[in-house]
């Protein structure tokens, strides 16, 4: 039978623009009495903003992480969540919208059905020090979790957070990849099988077009003042975090191609893609691989528009085996 690539023109359409998921419980303003209540700490920076709002300072890495604290408390009942200084502490509700589509995702596969509880397995490659991926996936849909990191001191925090948290013990593991070339080898073990793989790539291709781009950013805010300082990065990132060799294409190219190994031991290998530019040549590598299916899935990011790519390498009968067996309840 011939191998069908689906065209990257047959992407889901958002029901309204720049808006998150439906299911998404930060959908509204952030309501910070609320949030106070749930992590009392975050009352030293809450702020009047320019428009007499309640809010924080983002450009202070500090309120950033003491919000995401109160987040995942109030929204996911985690009682400890803390993060090394200078690690990725990313925006809540951007997470929490790539999970949801995620459940559409396999909903689509499951006469539109949700699979929940421990039998979805979700591989979570290059889950960083936060753990927030796999915290939000098992508190709204019960799935278990492996997260996957090159950094040791990133696999040890998630290990801190995940044993700190009763809800979260025996749903989420984290494995120390020590192939810094590879994704999955290394780290998926011979009876693995997920559902799901996730990823936030890197985007950049360096440290210095990081910092460029970063500059670039920073005079629109701050004026022509600014151009020679190094900007804050508030949402903090290590290198392995934020740039590598081929950039965000590079990185999720070379997924792809590895990924071959596994195509009958996950149903949906999924990465985002902030470029939209960036595109193009990952569909030309799912097309050298044979990739039976790929769908781009649009999401609301702050201001801006991101998406993810998804490609499953099963075919009908492979799929209808899938679901009877793994996700009955």
């Amino acid at each position: 039978m011939a191998v069908v690539l689906k065209s990257k023109n047959t992407k889901s359409k958002r029901p309204n623009k720049l808006e998150l998921h439906p299911r998404n419980p930060h959908r509204a303003r952030y309501d910070f009495a609320l949030l106070a209540d749930s992590c009392p700490e975050l009352s030293g920076f809450i702020q009047l903003n320019q428009y007499g709002n309640e809010s924080v300072d983002f450009a202070n890495p500090e309120a950033v992480k003491t919000l995401n604290r109160a987040l995942l408390s109030h929204f996911y009942g985690v009682a400890f969540w803390d993060i090394p200084p200078g690690y990725l502490c990313p925006p809540i509700p951007g997470r929490a919208d790539y999970i949801h589509y995620l459940a559409d995702l396999l909903a689509d596969s499951n006469q539109g059905i949700i699979p929940r509880g421990k039998g979805v397995k979700v591989l979570d490659v290059g889950v960083g020090a936060n753990c927030v991926y796999p915290i939000i996936g098992h508190q709204e849909y019960g799935w278990q979790f492996v997260g996957s990191d090159v950094n040791p001191v990133a696999v040890a925090t998630c290990d801190t957070i995940v044993k700190s948290n009763a809800c979260l013990k025996g749903a989420i593991s984290v494995r120390l990849q020590t192939q810094a070339a590879k994704l999955f080898d290394g780290v998926w073990k011979e009876k693995d099988r997920f559902d799901l793989t996730l990823c936030n790539p890197p985007f950049h291709t360096s440290e210095s077009a990081m910092i460029d781009e970063s500059q670039r950013k920073w005079r629109g805010v701050k004026g022509k003042s600014a151009q020679t300082a190094k900007p804050v990065l508030n949402f903090g990132g290590t290198a392995a975090e934020l740039w590598c060799d081929g950039g965000e294409a590079g990185f999720v190219s070379r997924m792809v191609k590895e990924s071959v190994q596994y195509a009958d031991r996950c149903f949906w290998f999924t990465s985002l893609v902030a470029r939209q530019g960036n595109v193009d040549a990952i569909y030309r590598t799912l097309k050298e691989v044979g990739v039976r299916q790929v769908k781009t899935i649009e999401m609301a990011q702050g201001q801006k528009i991101s998406r993810f790519i998804a490609w499953s390498f099963l075919g009908d009968d492979q799929i209808d085996y899938w679901k009877d067996n793994y996700w009955q309840s």
